[in-house]
């Protein structure tokens, strides 16, 4: 597998933070960056070429900038300007890249959708994990929250956030949500006792089973199991405002539907509450 992580870099202020996101696991990893500006809405009108000369030329130099600002790092970072679909071209990166990390200007309630149609179809087609990186400062925060369910899409999600905890030194928080059966707003629904202690009980024995062995592979390693009634985008996003990543995995890509991401994950983008990793 390729060590390299592909960013996304646009004009956006929240460029720099997920530049900066890269490159510190980049350098804590041994990994290299690449940093990919995409011009698009070119139609091959006549005088055109003159003008994307001169914003390929700006893309390049923004870059640079990004660059000298990363050299600190040590780490090694190249760079690449291309004109085309955004979400196309980042797609084609992904395929060769270990990580994909796009911005978000999302700040928090009240400030909007986190990603537009692009950035959901950017993160539903890609071939790799993808870290949305939101315009938050999350300098205070601890934890890496994971969402498990105990699909083989959550176990690859468990694999990747134990790793990035054991990597930062913070606690694994792992969530598995439990919802009850919906009934119609009119009805007088009371749910017995008995069933709502058995649905806590189920998930409680999910997450011993997803997270069994862990424990072994990561010694070090504290481990917060949660087991939580309500609905999973909304739990996700509460405990993920206090956490310094979440990761969530999403069903893979399919030919028909590989621009579309399950309901959890879409959700869970459009209220982005930290960086968060879908992976698959």
């Amino acid at each position: 597998m390729t060590e390299k992580i592909v960013v996304g870099v646009t004009e956006a202020p929240v460029t720099r933070r997920a530049v900066d996101w890269a490159v510190r696991r980049a350098a804590h990893r041994g990994q290299q960056v690449e940093l990919v500006s995409v011009v698009g809405g070119a139609i091959g009108a006549v005088g055109e070429s003159s003008v994307m000369a001169t914003v390929l030329d700006a893309h390049r130099h923004m870059l640079e900038a990004e660059v000298a600002r990363a050299a600190s790092s040590g780490v090694h970072i190249t760079t690449r300007v291309v004109a085309g679909n955004p979400v196309n071209v980042l797609v084609e990166e992904s395929a060769n890249a270990a990580l994909l990390v796009i911005g978000s200007d999302y700040r928090g309630p009240g400030s909007g959708p986190a990603r537009g149609a692009h950035g959901i179809r950017v993160v539903a087609a890609s071939h790799c994990p993808v870290v949305v990186v939101p315009d938050i400062d999350i300098h205070d925060r601890t934890g890496v929250l994971v969402g498990v369910d105990g699909s083989p899409v959550s176990e690859g999600a468990i694999r990747f956030a134990a790793a990035e905890a054991d990597r930062l030194g913070e606690p694994l928080i792992a969530v598995c949500v439990w919802t009850p059966v919906t009934a119609p707003r009119n009805a007088a629904m009371v749910y017995p006792e008995l069933y709502l202690a058995n649905m806590q009980r189920t998930a409680e024995e999910n997450l011993a089973l997803s997270l069994a062995g862990l424990r072994a592979q990561y010694p070090d390693l504290v481990i917060d199991e949660r087991a939580v009634k309500g609905y999973p985008a909304a739990v996700i996003n509460a405990l993920a405002a206090d956490a310094k990543l979440a990761v969530i995995g999403t069903r893979g890509r399919s030919a028909v539907a590989r621009f579309l991401l399950g309901s959890i994950s879409h959700e869970v983008l459009q209220r982005v509450a930290t960086v968060t990793v879908i992976t698959r």
